[in-house]
């Protein structure tokens, strides 16, 4: 953090000077006279006697100064932000320093990516309809996934796929990128920014896709199928993991169990936790479960790529059961009747 001597207003001469150490605590002041010089300290105290009927705009002006100069020595961007106001509440107190920075720190530096996380979904729907798929999908990308999900629902269905792939293929975006989407926003939000994003990628689009309803999930993975099919099946991964099995019913679960193997259910469970084993032995029957917990008992170490190996084995037996229609892999919120 810069040094509080070190961005005592200079242009304001011993004037300002003298004001802001007359907004400091007697503690933070005596540390900054002990950093100056005989003279410098001279002039100071004597300005200080003088300055007893200063007015309201005097204060306001030494702060602005004292704000743009600190901002001008310490790092560019959010890191500024917080330097400044770990100064601040240093000097004057989380309070005082609350009303100073609300009051002089320009608000293009609060962010409006930011911005998009105070909005409603049909707001943020509204902005990014009429605009370029990578656009819409840079602005989701910075959501979280549920609100993400909401927003995509309101959109063209003929855009949901693509938006969709345009978040899993999303890569670090530059500043140019990022500044244009921020210059949108700020004549909704009245925010601006500045950074690089590194949002986006096969995981966050799964996880906005498992965030929609069940027929928005199903055309948008069906259409992401013709747009790129490993693409589709690294997001249906990421979509659907071993542990989500636990979401199954009992009977459900217990009919994906019955269609794989025993060797293939012992080497899954071999890199399970006692939660998941628990609940699989709980759908099998009696004998059979007793089977599996020998087995395991005696399996010595196990690769984990075996183990993965057998995981994604049950999670395609619960796939084409869901696909079959003999079993639902989540209702994420659907009526039924």
């Amino acid at each position: 953090m810069p040094d509080l001597a070190t961005v005592i207003p200079a242009e304001g001469g011993a004037r300002a000077a003298a004001i802001l150490m007359m907004l400091l605590e007697e503690a933070e002041a005596a540390d900054v006279l002990g950093r100056l010089e005989p003279d410098e300290v001279k002039q100071l105290g004597a300005t200080m006697y003088e300055i007893a009927d200063v007015s309201e705009g005097s204060v306001n002006s030494v702060l602005d100064l004292f704000v743009a100069q600190a901002r001008e020595r310490t790092t560019i961007g959010f890191e500024a932000d917080q330097q400044i106001r770990g100064m601040m509440e240093r000097a004057l107190g989380a309070e005082r320093a609350d009303k100073v920075l609300a009051r002089v720190m320009p608000p293009q530096k609060f962010g409006s990516l930011e911005a998009l996380k105070w909005m409603d979904a049909r707001s943020i729907a509204q902005l990014v309809e009429h605009e370029h798929p990578q656009f819409a999908a840079l602005t989701l990308a910075h959501l979280d996934p549920a609100a993400a999900a909401s927003v995509l629902e309101l959109l063209d269905e003929g855009q949901q796929a693509e938006i969709v792939y345009r978040i899993a293929t999303l890569r670090p975006v530059g500043a140019m990128a990022v500044e244009s989407l921020e210059q949108l926003l700020l004549r909704q939000t009245g925010g601006a920014g500045g950074a690089t994003s590194r949002r986006g990628g096969p995981s966050e689009a799964a996880a906005i896709v498992n965030n929609t309803r069940t027929p928005v999930e199903q055309r948008i993975i069906r259409t992401l199928q013709k747009l790129d099919k490993g693409l589709a099946r690294t997001i249906e991964d990421e979509m659907f993991v071993f542990e989500n099995l636990l979401d199954l019913d009992d009977k459900s679960l217990g009919a994906v169990l019955r269609t794989v193997e025993a060797d293939r259910l012992v080497l899954a469970l071999k890199g399970a936790d006692d939660r998941i084993r628990d609940r699989f032995f709980g759908c099998m029957s009696q004998r059979a479960a007793q089977s599996i917990q020998d087995e395991l008992a005696d399996r010595g170490p196990t690769r984990l790529s075996d183990v993965q190996d057998a995981q994604k084995t049950i999670l395609a037996a619960a796939r084409r059961l869901a696909d079959a229609g003999e079993i639902m892999l989540g209702a994420k919120g659907d009526d039924y009747v």
